[in-house]
Order: structure tokens, then sequence, then C-alpha cells
């Protein structure tokens, strides 16, 4: 999961495009990069790190240009990257193109073979969003156009959604041109544009998330259809066209339930309130299992399940109390390399108010159980504070399959639900009782929102791939790489440099 922006302005953008990377930090903490075009000229920035590391006045300074994207960008599990892996990729034919990319191509290894078989193009790196990058660039030149306008670019993009299958929410800078942005044809990932008029004129803004446009005065339009592209030139004019023969819109449930920020509109959804949904059938849930129930006090894990918990507690009528306060200098532990990073830093994160607990049949509420790592843990921490009960609440299903669109989830055998039982679960974890959100109560959380969405990525949940093209043969494959050992042996063999499909 990354996030991606771009902006055409009427001036100097770097400082926008650092400010809306900075909104979107929450997608990704392992690099961050950013591009500018000025006189037909490109200005690169890029580097691992958060976004206040990678860039420092003496790099804004030698940014400019009225239009740029900017791009950052989680780690795969246990893989630790090299600044050369890192977003925006660029190639110079033709016209110069740079692009950051969120999602993950399903067929990649088909596609490098035929960049560099029939194409004649060069992969320097394992990540996908340079393969998308070099099949975008190649349709574009196989129109065989000095200069390019917006058909000749969707015409591109139409070829692209021909060759790339998988998740792509993607910007491209076509320099001294101006930038085009376009979705999957499910529209997995999430891609949304605005605008804002000022004195000099209109500008606009592309983003993997809404919050980025209002953050930065900017009025939201609309979100990227799925399949479609849109096309905005360097002196401010708007084309947008549908690039796509049978789209259907098939957005990433895992948005709503942890990676979106809850001020975020992601495809008319209010993330906010479909986790306030969430919590309320979660409640109604453990209404029908345990009508009996025992439990004194609802606690959230910080920082996405509150929402939810909130709702829990509201329907349960029961007292919401904050539990547990959150060092915000760690970073997410569920986006961390390796399991030992992860285990150590669980510890570090969180510290649990013994008063809140102490005496109490406590039910915590989390957003998802991927690992289980966090989970046993904090368990074991509302114990040691003196809770008589310690139950669990996952807002989501329970996570049963890999996820091959651009969360790199760990293997599947990895996975905590992985062939076990709820109950083989809660004793893992070490909670009195264990309760999952229904799949089918999730998505109609969600759906509420926006009920022209009738279909959801929920593969992680229910093994079901939209992309028809997953096989057993390709999860193998990706099983192979990502389990802990196989991280751990490729990080050992590369020092640290090199990324599989990291995007």
């Amino acid at each position: 999961m990354c996030g991606i922006i771009a902006i055409v302005g009427q001036s100097s953008v770097n400082q926008a495009l650092y400010d809306g990377l900075t909104v979107l930090q929450h997608r990704g903490q392992d690099a961050a990069g950013m591009v500018t075009c000025e006189h037909q000229r490109l200005y690169l920035r890029k580097d691992k790190g958060l976004v206040r590391d990678v860039f420092h006045t003496r790099h804004m300074v030698n940014l400019p240009g009225n239009m740029g994207i900017g791009h950052i960008r989680y780690p795969t599990a246990g893989s630790f990257t090299s600044s050369a892996e890192a977003q925006p990729f660029y190639v110079n034919s033709p016209y110069g193109i740079t692009l950051a990319h969120n999602g993950n191509l399903t067929n990649t290894a088909e596609l490098s073979h035929d960049l560099f078989r029939q194409d004649l193009r060069h992969i320097n790196t394992n990540s996908d969003s340079e393969v998308l990058l070099n099949v975008f660039a190649h349709e574009l030149h196989e129109l065989k156009k000095y200069e390019v306008d917006h058909n000749d670019v969707f015409t591109a993009v139409r070829r692209v959604h021909k060759r790339c299958r998988g998740a792509y929410a993607a910007v491209a800078m076509i320099t001294g041109y101006g930038i085009v942005a376009f979705r999957d044809p499910c529209g997995i990932r999430p891609a949304c544009y605005g605008k804002r008029q000022t004195e000099q004129g209109v500008e606009y803004i592309v983003a993997s998330e809404s919050v980025a446009i209002s953050a930065l005065g900017f009025e939201l339009i609309a979100d990227i259809q799925p399949g479609e592209a849109i096309f905005i030139t360097h002196d401010g004019r708007f084309f947008q066209q549908q690039c796509a023969d049978n789209p259907q819109y098939s957005p990433c449930i895992f948005e709503y339930v942890y990676f979106a920020r809850p001020d975020s509109i992601i495809d008319g959804i209010s993330v906010h309130k479909a986790r306030l949904r969430m919590g309320t059938r979660l409640a109604h849930k453990i209404q029908r299992l345990k009508p009996d129930h025992d439990i004194d006090v609802i606690i959230p894990i910080p920082d996405t399940s509150r929402t939810a918990a909130m709702s829990v507690a509201y329907e349960l009528n029961i007292k919401y109390r904050e539990g547990f306060i959150k060092n915000r200098y760690i970073p997410r532990t569920f986006i961390m390399p390796g399991q030992a990073m992860r285990k150590k830093s669980v510890r570090q994160k969180l510290n649990a108010i013994d008063l809140e607990f102490k005496g109490r049949n406590v039910m915590l509420v989390d957003d998802s159980i991927v690992r289980g790592t966090t989970s046993r843990q904090i368990i074991q921490m509302a114990r040691d504070a003196g809770a008589r009960k310690v139950y669990f609440a996952s807002a989501a299903p329970p996570v049963r399959y890999p996820n091959v669109y651009g969360i790199d989830m760990p293997s599947v055998k990895e996975l905590l639900a992985y062939n076990r039982t709820d109950q083989q679960i809660a004793d893992e974890i070490g909670a009195d009782w264990l309760v999952y959100q229904d799949l089918a109560d999730l998505e109609q959380a969600a759906r509420l929102g926006n009920p022209h969405i009738t279909r959801f990525d929920s593969s992680c949940f229910n093994g079901h791939y939209v992309t028809s093209d997953v096989k057993q043969a390709y999860l193998d494959q990706i099983e192979s790489q990502r389990n802990d050992e196989a991280q751990a042996a490729n990080n050992k063999e590369n020092s640290g440099i090199g990324l599989h499909n990291s995007t």
C-alpha cells in the first residue's frame, strides 16, 4: 500500500507536494519521492525514510516547476529497499515520463519478458511500478507522434488496460505536456482529484485519498472511476475519458478497515461513517452470541479501531475508555519488516493505563487480526494491568488468504486465522473470548455509503480475487517470496538491496 499525489499549478508546486505527502504518510513510511517539471526539465528527489527525512530545504529549492508528482511507499514484509527502488520512476523515451504507482500487477513476470524481448525496453529494478511505467511509455511511443495530446494519452492508457492485470492507481508526468492519472478497470486502489481557483488561474490535484485534497485547500471533484483516465495539461486544461471496455467497481475493503484515514472519502464512502457502521454491526453480533455478557468496559487498540469501538460501546450501552497510550514515533507494526522487529515494537508502541483494566472484564476492539503478534502482546498487557477477563473483538473477518493487489500480507501460513477455528485463534492470542465481524456485515457497512458499488475486493477474507487471472501457481509463487524465512534470506543475500513487486 502506498500513497500517490500529483499537482498541476500556476506556480511552484514543491511545497504543496511535500505537504500532501505528509498527509498521506500513514500509507507508507519506508521511502518518499518527488519529481517536478519546469521548462522541459525534470527535477527528482527520492530516498528511504519518512517525508520529513527525505526532503530538506536544500532539496526543496532544487525542485522548481508548476507541475509534479510524488509518492510514499510502505515496505514488503521482511524487505529493506534501496533508494533506487523508491518512486517516482523515470524513462527517457518517449518525451521523458515519470510515474508513481499504488497497487500490484499480477502479471509482472510476463510483462517484464515481453518488454525485454518484444518492446526492447530495459527494466532496472524488481519493481512492478517500473514495469507499468515502461508499458505506458511503450504504448505512447508506438503512436509515433512528434507531439502528444489528450487523445494519444487515452489511447496509451487503453492499451495499458489490455496488457496489465492486477491493481494500479497511477500518476504519470509527461515532460512539457502534463499529468495523466488512471485506475485499473476494477478500481481496486483509490485515486481522486480536485481543483482550486487562484488569482493566476485554476489548479488541479490528484491523490490517493481525499484528505490530501482538502488539507491543501482544494475542492474534491470526484474519484477517478475504474478504468478511467484524466489528463491535465501543463497550462491547466482538463480532459477525462473511460479507457476500459468492461470496468466494474471493486474497491479494496481493507482500505475502509485499516489503511485509509478516517477523514477521507474513498469512492463516495466516508471512511469514518463506514467504521461507525462496522462497530454497530459488530455490537449486534456480540448481542446475538453473548446476550448475557459481563463486559465492564470497551477499550480500543489505537488508532484505527477507535471509531468502531465507540459504536460497539454505544450499542451495548457499556463504558468506552482509552486504555492504551500510543507512542506516535513508532510506525504501524502491521507494515513493519520482519517478525522480530514487529514483536519488539509492540511494547514500545503501546503502554497500558492500569486503572482502566484493574479488576474489570475488558473487551478490546481492534480493526483486524493478521499475524496475531500485536493482539497476543496487547492481551497480555491488559492482564498484566490487572484485567480480570479479556475479550477480543475484530471489526474485520478472519484474514485467511494472501492479498495480491498491493497489501503485502505475510505468507498464508503465517496468517493467524489460516487453518484455525475461532476458538483456536482465541487460545493462540490468549483471549477469554473472541468475536469476528461477519464479511456480509463488513461489506454492507461500506456499501451503505455508496449503493452503486455492488462488489468489493475482499480477497484476504474470502479468497475470491476480482481479477480472474489469479491462479494457484501465482499464489504459490508469492507464498515462497513472502514468508519471513524467505525474506530474511533475501535481505541477507542482497544486503538490503532489492524488492519484489513493492508498490
